[in-house]
């Protein structure tokens, strides 16, 4: 067997090549088993890498933002500078144009001083060598001149006299073919009634007249001067009452204009105290004021009212409660018919002339008792309007009912005010505002029909429910009576959810019949939740509502329903002078909370009142008069 021997190798080049030549099969194994390894540990050098790269870019974005936020700031600082920089030059620019006005201002004063010093310099050459001769021509001639000027003067003073008295004299002739005429009728009326005398009764009478002329002659002389010393007399007085008038009015227009934007209850107290005593006076000097009767029954109703209205609310302060906004508005309308009497007392003694003054203090002036009668049947009116349904006009009492509806939007309160005036064929609704009152906020709506008549309407902003709306139209026939219109009403509330209601005034104020509801639970009548509504009695349509009480104090809890004296112990407290005629359980508010009453409507004679007695004490909590006038019924 052959034996494997290895080479033997001599040449030392040759070992050195074979050495280096296993060295490099070697090494390649080593790569070879390395490679696997290498691709394992690649993975995660490229993760290093990208994070790096992420890095990098985050870094650069922050730069940029930086850059840009730097930017940003720069720029604004810009503006700022560039913004103080043209306020500083309107600024001077201002001074400038003000410095320019006054040197113009000054310069223009130079001018008129030099022009006035040259002037008078010109004349005092002029003055130094005038001769004699021309000194005099020039003192005749600023004589006539002078004249001239007093004398124009005069005639424009003379021609604005004589336009006065033109005028006087015509108005005066006037009211003389007036009373003239007046007086020929009076004769021929008693002429007419006597029989026509004989000859022989006309001379008698003739000769009675004679000697009755001669008879009184001396009389007539001597006692002229003192009649005409009486007659002035009796003016005199007239014109002190007038003036007496004038200042009470003035001094009340004062008082009453302070009480409705007075929030102290120490001053209330004081001017409503000032307001009494005025009332005082004025009825005083109305009674010397020669005015119709139907005209004084107005001026006095008006006095009485005002004198009532100081009297109750002094009792309120005194008790510890503040006015409410309905006796602030009532305080207003009060101011506003007496300072329409100041302002036509003022104009009287003023402008009336002295004969048309004297006669109208004799009862015989028809201009000044019209204008007396007009003021009378005005202020009438605005009487009325202050009073109202009882307990309307309250607002919020105990517990708000509004505060605790969610808040609507104005897009959903305008869907509830289209789905509210469903069947009024409405073509437009526009939001024109929003209202902030003491007890709830609303959206303002005017909304526009197919025929162009327009609502105002009133949403709580909590809740979304319609508060109040108001039709402008005219109304203008009477085609439907109250009854009609009641169950026009009761029908138009319960469509919108107004439930166990009862009426409990009714009012026709010209073709428009108002009616006021109010909610009823086991047969006790609860006057916070109110409603008041307005129905056309020539269409027969609802054309304005006020649920504003009814929405504010509905939401209450249960109300005490249970009295602690019966209606005949209530009954007993009244005065035996009345008939009670029905009576009512009722929840009224009074002093700012809700008390369980028991409702009197009672007569004195041809007079009627509503009496509410406290239903635990039996102690009288208000008192209606209800009064009547041709716009209907109203309370006082």
């Amino acid at each position: 067997m052959e034996k494997k021997i290895g080479k033997n190798v001599s040449s030392g080049a040759e070992k050195v090549e074979t050495l280096e030549k296993e060295t490099e099969k070697k090494n390649t194994k080593k790569a070879q088993k390395r490679a696997p390894q290498a691709k394992r540990a690649q993975p995660a050098h490229d993760r290093v890498a990208e994070q790096m790269q992420a890095a990098k870019a985050e870094e650069n974005a922050a730069a940029e933002a930086r850059f840009e936020a730097a930017k940003a700031r720069a720029a604004k600082k810009e503006a700022a500078r560039m913004k103080k920089t043209k306020k500083k030059e309107a600024r001077m620019k201002a001074k400038l144009e003000a410095k320019e006005k006054r040197m113009e201002a000054i310069a223009k004063q130079k001018s008129e001083r030099a022009a006035r010093h040259a002037e008078k310099a010109a004349r005092r050459e002029m003055l130094a060598t005038e001769s004699a001769a021309e000194k005099k021509q020039r003192l005749a001639r600023e004589k006539r001149e002078k004249i001239a000027r007093r004398k124009q003067q005069e005639e424009a003073r003379e021609n604005a006299r004589k336009q006065r008295e033109n005028a006087r004299k015509q108005a005066h002739a006037k009211r003389s073919a007036a009373r003239d005429k007046k007086k020929q009728a009076r004769a021929e009326k008693r002429s007419q009634k006597k029989r026509a005398p004989g000859i022989g009764g006309w001379i008698a009478a003739v000769v009675s007249l004679g000697a009755a002329c001669l008879a009184l002659a001396t009389v007539v002389t001597a006692g002229s001067f003192r009649m005409n010393e009486m007659a002035m007399r009796a003016e005199n007085a007239y014109r002190s009452t007038l003036y007496e008038l004038v200042a009470v009015t003035e001094t009340m227009d004062d008082n009453l204009a302070k009480l409705r934007v007075s929030a102290g209850a120490g001053e209330q107290r004081m001017l409503l105290t000032e307001i009494l005593v005025e009332t005082s006076l004025m009825e005083s000097a109305l009674e010397k004021i020669p005015v119709d009767a139907a005209t004084s029954t107005d001026i006095s109703a008006f006095v009485n009212r005002t004198n009532h209205f100081a009297r109750r609310m002094l009792a309120k302060l005194a008790a510890g409660d503040p006015l409410s906004e309905r006796e602030k508005a009532a305080a207003a309308q009060l101011y506003e018919i007496n300072a329409a009497l100041a302002h036509e007392l003022n104009d009287l003694a003023v402008n009336t002339p002295a004969d048309e003054l004297r006669a109208f203090f004799e009862g015989e002036a028809d201009g000044v008792q019209s204008r007396f009668r007009e003021w009378g049947s005005s202020a009438q009116e605005k009487r009325e309007e202050i009073s109202d349904a009882p307990f309307a006009g309250e607002g919020n009492v105990e517990e708000n009912g509004v505060e605790k509806a969610p808040e609507v939007s104005v897009k959903d309160a305008e869907q509830k005010v289209r789905a509210f005036f469903e069947g009024y064929h409405v073509a437009d609704v526009r939001m024109t505002g929003e209202t902030a009152a003491r007890d709830m906020q609303c959206y303002n709506f005017e909304i526009t029909d197919e025929n162009g008549a327009e609502i105002f309407a009133q949403v709580t902003k909590n809740g979304g429910n319609v508060a109040f709306f108001d039709t402008y139209e005219q109304c203008s026939v009477k085609n439907f009576d109250l009854a009609s219109c009641d169950a026009v009403a009761r029908e138009f509330l319960a469509a919108r959810g107004f439930e166990d209601l009862t009426a409990t005034w009714f009012s026709d104020t010209g073709m428009v019949a108002c009616i006021t509801y109010v909610a009823q639970t086991d047969g006790v009548r609860r006057y916070p939740d109110m409603v008041q509504v307005r129905v056309c009695e020539e269409k027969g349509r609802v054309v304005g509502m006020d649920a504003r009480g009814y929405l504010l104090n509905h939401g209450n809890g249960d109300r005490e329903t249970q009295p602690a004296i019966t209606e005949g112990e209530a009954r007993a407290k009244l005065s035996p002078e009345l008939e009670v005629a029905a009576s009512n359980l009722a929840v009224v508010p009074a002093m700012g909370r809700e008390t369980l009453c028991y409702e009197f409507v009672c007569n004195y004679g041809e007079e009627q009142y509503i009496i509410y007695l406290d239903a635990k004490t039996g102690d009288e909590v208000r008192i209606f008069r209800v009064r009547e006038s041709a716009r209907g019924n109203y309370l006082s």
